[in-house]
């Protein structure tokens, strides 16, 4: 029997041939993400809302071919040996939560953590400090959606996911950043002159974002949160959000900011109950001891006024709050809640 030959360069199984059939492979699968993606943004405001955690904005989006085909060969080339991009790739599926300040960024990430989870967590801002500088600011979560997974999206079980928190500063510069470097528009000899103005920017956003902190904790401390929406309609009988919002940081000092949009949601709610002034809301308030709610409901996190106002409607009306038209897409939710608050029959309000 002869020898075996000895294998020559060609026979040697290349870093490409995985790609290639990796990327083969997820071009085959990309479209059934799209779904999947959007259902998961869905979740995420879902339990975002559920919490009372302020945020801006909540988005995702299903990576493309061609972008999973770059990292993929991004990956090869710095890992030749035993690559698997279907595996290492893991933000096929990403989601974006967007907040105003910093210390919401470290509430939603707790959240994450207590309804999800939490298969990585890095914070990128803290990575570059460590090291002396500024620069990208952003807090990156691998998730799994566990199995029960939270009500109405047991079709998620199993799915694993990127999400990042930032705030809206952040974004920002990351963004920028991003638009200017990796698309090739940045001359060579122009390269260290504009990576020290990005350092001193992104110094200067960091200097923004604990201002804009600041500010914030003085505007609840002075009972003056007015956000900003559209002139309502003089014949809308609801109370206005402005109205609301500013009668709500009187009333729950101690409570973040809400969405914007929240506050003239639970204006409708009120409306649904029949109240119809700021006078008769806040007789009505005082039936209810907002620190026993507290007791009960047991916040994890900084609850926002509206969600705050929402669970003192709760214990005061009962099945009438649970079954109201604005209502009808969280029954469940509420009746969970509501558990909590039957098992311990309302206290008198403190005189």
């Amino acid at each position: 029997m002869a020898e075996p030959e000895e294998s020559s360069p060609a026979s040697v199984p290349s870093p490409e041939v995985p790609v290639r059939e990796a990327v083969r492979r997820y071009a085959a699968m990309q479209p059934g993400l799209v779904v999947p993606t959007q259902r998961l943004v869905e979740l995420v405001t879902g339990l975002l809302d559920e919490a009372g955690i302020n945020y801006l904005s909540v988005d995702g989006r299903t990576k493309t071919v061609a972008s999973f085909a770059a990292k993929a060969a991004r990956l090869a080339a710095a890992e030749p040996e035993d690559v698997d991009p279907l595996t290492e790739i893991t933000d096929q599926v990403g989601v974006r939560v967007i907040t105003y300040v910093h210390g919401d960024v470290a509430a939603v990430a707790q959240l994450l953590d207590d309804e999800l989870r939490v298969v990585d967590d890095r914070d990128l801002g803290v990575e570059t400090a460590r090291q002396g500088r500024f620069g990208y600011s952003s807090r990156h979560l691998l998730v799994e959606v566990p199995d029960p997974a939270p009500d109405g999206f047991q079709d998620l079980a199993g799915m694993r996911a990127s999400i990042q928190v930032r705030t809206v500063l952040q974004h920002a510069w990351a963004e920028f950043e991003h638009d200017i470097r990796y698309k090739g528009t940045v001359p060579e000899e122009h390269a260290p002159d504009l990576d020290r103005r990005f350092t001193l920017a992104a110094g200067l956003l960091e200097l923004a974002d604990q201002e804009f902190s600041a500010i914030r904790a003085r505007l609840q401390e002075a009972a003056n949160v007015l956000p900003a929406e559209t002139e309502q309609d003089p014949n809308d009988p609801r109370i206005s959000g402005q109205e609301l919002a500013a009668f709500l940081a009187a009333q729950y000092a101690d409570a973040g900011w809400s969405h914007t949009d929240h506050y003239g949601w639970i204006a409708g709610l009120v409306l649904e109950l029949g109240i119809t002034s700021l006078d008769e809301l806040g007789a009505l308030l005082t039936s209810v001891d907002p620190e026993a709610v507290i007791r009960r409901m047991g916040y994890r996190y900084p609850a926002g006024a509206v969600r705050r106002l929402d669970d003192a409607l709760l214990a005061i009306f009962g099945e009438q709050y649970v079954g109201l038209t604005g209502n009808a897409h969280r029954v469940p939710l509420l009746r969970a809640r509501l558990e909590k608050l039957v098992d311990h029959p309302e206290e008198p309000a403190a005189p």
